[in-house]
């Protein structure tokens, strides 16, 4: 059985985690299946936006650790099924950063474990209020550095926000979550994937070029050097935007005084 299903519509692509019975705790299988769908965008000119959610009562419980084969007499062996595993998880992170589609995760339920690493890892956060994520690797004997929250985690919050939360095992709920600017709009309950997909039609309108690019660079702002390499990035992307039919349509608009189109041209 697929551990994701997928619903494309006009530009948008709708993934969902799909083991609603384990509250869509991943195990490798579901992530190297996820991880192939997050490939082939990276090179999809139609795809424009993308939301990702779970089906069910959560949003994901993280790593499914009672799934493979609990004996460990596989042919593969315990720590390399463990290793396969943890490393899938943390490919699809580095993926949903990496991916040209703005991401907006739909979230509700538990996020927890390696679905907080995928959460963060989403460009835009819309929750409703049974959100919780939930950090409890300390707890647990586990370091939590998973799949990328030790990366996300103090960009996101701060160091010593990232060091309190995850030294604390804490569990944030929806307003507090919101409080340290982790989430984009909260919702009523259940309403979070129809947010997310008016959240997605309104990039919809955007322009493609500037989504795409303003995405890449807000991404490698955060490795950046210093100001000036940054510099270097943004004057090369923003002279070649002058070059673009969006910029074309854009300032046609402007000047007509209507709403650009610039998914018909």
């Amino acid at each position: 059985m697929s551990g994701i299903t997928l619903d494309r519509r006009d530009g948008v692509l709708a993934i969902a985690l799909s083991r609603p019975e384990r509250l869509n705790a991943v195990d490798a299988a579901l992530a190297e299946e996820l991880l192939d769908v997050l490939n082939a965008l990276m090179r999809d000119p139609d795809t424009q936006v993308v939301v990702l959610t779970g089906e069910g009562r959560a949003f994901c419980s993280g790593m499914d650790i009672q799934g493979g084969d609990p004996s460990g007499e596989s042919a593969e062996g315990r720590v390399q099924r463990l290793h396969r595993g943890i490393a899938a998880g943390g490919e699809v992170t580095a993926r949903l950063r990496e991916i040209p589609q703005p991401v907006i995760a739909a979230l509700h339920g538990p996020v927890a474990g390696l679905g907080a690493a995928w959460a963060l890892a989403c460009d835009l956060r819309v929750a409703d209020p049974t959100t919780r994520f939930v950090l409890p690797f300390v707890d647990l004997g586990l370091s939590a550095g998973d799949c990328g929250l030790s990366w996300l985690l103090p960009r996101l919050v701060g160091p010593a926000r990232a060091a309190e939360i995850s030294y604390r095992a804490q569990r944030l709920d929806v307003t507090r979550a919101d409080a340290l600017g982790l989430i984009t709009e909260i919702t009523p309950e259940g309403a979070d994937l129809d947010a997310a997909h008016a959240l997605a039609d309104e990039l919809l309108t955007k322009s493609p070029y500037g989504l795409r690019r303003t995405k890449e660079l807000l991404n490698a702002s955060l490795d950046a050097p210093g100001l000036r390499r940054q510099l270097m990035a943004e004057t090369a992307v923003q002279t070649l935007a002058f070059f673009t039919e969006d910029l074309t349509e854009g300032m046609t608009a402007t000047l007509q005084k209507r709403p650009p189109d610039f998914k018909n041209r």
